[in-house]
């Protein structure tokens, strides 16, 4: 069932309309805000990585339902993502290869991250991309929120600087642009954060 509309207009309805009606009100990290945040990182990363608007078309995709899955659980939800991801793609017969690299983008974002491509790379990279941003501390309070809910992880402020800390310095990024220009801004929230 397709219409003269684009693939990536129809995702961006679809997913939109999923996660109004389908994701708990309490993930506070994983929503629609993060979801549009990485489809925007896929541009601005694909770009620089030297990838075409057709190029990037897989990876908008797989951007919009990587996270789909929390609608049905926490852990392992990239298993859901990809359930929901083929499902609709193949109700708009979308191209088998381009489904295939959708999954095996939605795949590689499983943790600890190990992509196997540079659309892969670029998909990790994009959702790990607001360890670089300026309001990164919205971003870990949101999640500290998440876990306390989901994974029943309560924290004190210095305990939850520390579990920061040890998760960014573990963290890498995979493409030319995140190791030259994320990283830096990420190593500033470090920082801020008096990490040692």
């Amino acid at each position: 069932m397709t219409t003269d509309s684009s693939i990536i207009e129809r995702v961006e309805i679809y997913m939109n309309n999923f996660f109004n009606t389908e994701l708990a009100a309490d993930l506070y990290f994983h929503n629609i805000i993060h979801t549009r945040e990485v489809v925007e990182a896929i541009t601005e990363i694909g770009i620089h990585e030297g990838l075409t608007q057709d190029e990037l078309e897989p990876l908008k995709i797989a951007a919009w339902f990587h996270d789909a899955g929390y609608c049905c659980k926490y852990i392992g939800h990239e298993d859901e993502s990809i359930k929901i991801a083929r499902a609709f793609l193949s109700d708009q017969d979308y191209p088998v290869d381009k489904v295939s690299l959708v999954i095996s983008c939605i795949e590689a974002t499983r943790y600890p991250q190990k992509p196997r491509n540079l659309y892969a790379e670029i998909l990790c990279d994009a959702d790990l991309y607001h360890f670089s941003c300026k309001d990164y501390d919205r971003h870990e309070q949101n999640l500290r929120k998440e876990w306390a809910v989901y994974l029943k992880k309560q924290y004190t402020d210095k305990e939850w600087v520390e579990e920061n800390c040890y998760l960014l310095s573990l963290h890498q990024y995979f493409t030319h642009y995140g190791k030259e220009v994320l990283r830096a801004k990420k190593d500033e929230n470090m920082a801020k954060m008096l990490c040692r």
